[in-house]
């Protein structure tokens, strides 16, 4: 049976990986070094912002203006992405999924991290799985912006319409708007084609 689509484009965190603890270390690495108080995990905006947005939109969110912003950026290429690996974990059920898919349709990951997927993917069993990688380090403008999708479909060969794009985030949703790429919300109640629950429910989508 054909497949409904020629691609599913995964967003990485929250989708791929429940990293959002390896980011509150990150980025409170960063306040700790500059002698400023920890980043408030009560905070429903910072969580979205260290959940969705790229390092450079990160460090401008929590600093601006403020003089100590290019100490912050040359900080944070200190720290090795490699101590934070024990805090994140795959997601349940997206090994199984991509297995099915892979032999079926193009898969590929569209997020806003910068330098550190070719290790995730390395130690998170993912290798072969995807023919595109887009990251924020690729492109000019990240998402919420299309340019991001836009490579991708340019890198698969296939139209807008071809391709699923599976996010968790606004930022997601924005930039698979943008770009005419149909969306599928994980997790997340985001107007979407799908919501899903478990990476497994994808497959009704794709595969008919």
């Amino acid at each position: 049976m054909k497949a409904r689509y020629k691609a599913v484009i995964y967003d990485c965190d929250g989708v791929i990986l429940d990293s959002i603890e390896s980011n509150y270390i990150f980025y409170n690495r960063i306040m700790s070094a500059l002698g400023r108080p920890e980043i408030d995990r009560l905070c429903n905006e910072s969580e979205k912002v260290l959940h969705t947005f790229s390092y450079l939109n990160v460090i401008e969110h929590f600093f601006g203006n403020d003089p100590q912003k290019e100490e912050a950026l040359n900080i944070g290429k200190t720290i090795r992405y490699r101590e934070l690996m024990p805090y994140m974990k795959r997601e349940e059920g997206l090994l199984e999924t991509l297995t099915t898919l892979k032999s079926r349709v193009e898969l590929a990951i569209c997020t806003n991290r910068a330098a550190s997927m070719e290790m995730i993917i390395d130690d998170f069993g993912l290798q072969g799985f995807f023919s595109c990688v887009m990251t924020a380090a690729k492109v000019k403008n990240p998402k919420p912006d299309p340019e991001p999708l836009f490579k991708v479909l340019e890198c698969l060969d296939i139209l807008p319409e071809e391709a699923l794009f599976v996010g968790d985030s606004e930022v997601d949703y924005q930039a698979a708007t943008a770009a005419g790429v149909p969306f599928v919300a994980y997790k997340s109640q985001l107007p979407a084609l799908a919501v899903l629950e478990r990476h497994q429910d994808i497959l009704p989508f794709v595969l008919g």
